[in-house]
């Protein structure tokens, strides 16, 4: 359950028995939360919805099955996999082969479910993926609107549903998952509720291996709280203190838990060595950048918006920084870069990586808010439409995984 701030103007007299009943007093707070979210919800849905007509439309003219490229391509067969038979025991020697180097927390949950519900582990994930995307959508728009508004915070959830590989969101993938726990762990930040943002990081941490960024927003936003009071002479803040410990707890357990299962301390690193994936300091990230922009005559269409993302990432982090957005998002962004930017191996998916990244659209919906209607009309129209194309060249034209 979402956390969610407690209304800022006072109880009235006909709400005060809800003080004595927590559980009506929480529902009533989320049935609030949830209306004031609806036109962000809807906005984002119905661009969703528009990607999946696009998408199925686009694979009718070309003889291909919706479904499964939803529900059964590239890295939603390793979460399936990992549901149904487990992880391996043996780090082995093939390349981009071990399946632990897939995080935990969705292939358990595709599991859980599918216990208990008819249809397929695959159908399963979809919808995980769909109900997490709408939560997600709920975390950020309620993340922007504490910050600016109820304007900023509705376009900055439907510009997130407008990313150029925003697919991935109803897909059987974690990204939705991922952004998900994030955008709920950075609100609660925000709003003081300590125990639930570090809650959610260590889940976070189970998710993705960009869970780290996330952590690091908690433990140093709890850091710093914690010397603020220490300078202000107060007391102990132990909701605080727990926060920045817990919140490290799903990326690290799963690493050691990775080791162990290998017998050998850097169990996980020899994994991520076997799928070519190692922390060079952007060395690799920099050469691609190079082959494709310089050495290249036609380089594939995939590969140049997926190096315009990342030029744009870097600029939108330093408009954040500009901006003065609060610490926890402005250390999550720039941790998320450093994961994405810093790391050699595969190319192609560093767009898809940044997906979470939502705080880095929060100087575009701002200046969208600000905008006149029809300029702002205007952006969102043109971003949504070019999204909805690349969502569906990304699963139907370009060759690899998204």
């Amino acid at each position: 359950m979402p956390p969610t701030a407690p209304p800022a103007t006072a109880r009235s007299r006909t709400a005060a028995p809800a003080a004595g009943h927590p559980q009506e007093g929480t529902r009533n707070r989320l049935t609030k939360s949830l209306r004031r979210a609806a036109p962000a919800l809807a906005g984002y849905v119905a661009v969703r919805l528009a990607g999946v007509v696009v998408l199925a439309h686009w694979a009718h003219l070309k003889g291909h099955g919706l479904w499964p490229a939803l529900a059964t391509s590239w890295d939603s067969r390793w979460y399936l996999e990992i549901a149904d038979s487990g992880y391996d025991a043996a780090l082995g020697t093939a390349h981009n082969s071990n399946n632990l180097a897939f995080f935990p927390l969705y292939p358990a949950l595709i599991k859980v479910v599918a216990a208990v519900t008819p249809g397929s582990r695959a159908s399963v994930g979809v919808l995980l993926a769909v109900a997490c995307s709408l939560v997600a959508a709920w975390g950020i728009f309620a993340v922007g609107d504490r910050l600016y508004g109820r304007r900023t915070g509705t376009l900055l959830a439907v510009l997130w549903g407008c990313a150029p590989v925003a697919v991935v969101q109803w897909m059987g993938y974690t990204e939705s998952l991922f952004t998900a726990l994030t955008a709920w762990s950075l609100y609660a930040v925000l709003a003081g509720r300590w125990l639930w943002a570090g809650a959610l990081a260590a889940l976070a941490g189970l998710t993705r291996p960009t869970g780290v960024a996330v952590a690091a927003a908690v433990s140093v936003a709890a850091a710093v709280s914690l010397w603020q009071a220490w300078r202000r002479g107060r007391g102990p803040r132990p909701a605080v203190l727990a926060a920045g410990l817990i919140a490290p707890l799903g990326w690290t357990g799963y690493v050691a838990w990775v080791g162990v299962r290998l017998g050998r301390w850097d169990g996980y690193l020899a994994v991520q060595k076997l799928w070519l994936n190692e922390w060079d300091g952007g060395a690799d990230t920099l050469r691609e950048m190079r082959r494709l922009l310089l050495y290249q005559s036609k380089p594939h269409l995939y590969l140049v918006v997926v190096t315009l993302v990342l030029f744009l990432s870097v600029a939108l982090f330093a408009l954040c920084a500009a901006e003065r957005l609060p610490l926890p998002l402005l250390v999550f962004t720039g941790v998320l870069l450093l994961v994405v930017l810093g790391s050699g191996g595969v190319y192609f998916p560093r767009a898809r990586f940044l997906v979470p990244g939502f705080p880095l659209l929060l100087p575009v919906a701002l200046a969208v808010a600000r905008a006149r209607r029809l300029t702002g009309a205007l952006v969102l129209g043109g971003t949504a439409l070019a999204s909805l194309w690349f969502g569906a060249y990304t699963q139907l034209i370009w060759p690899g995984p998204p």
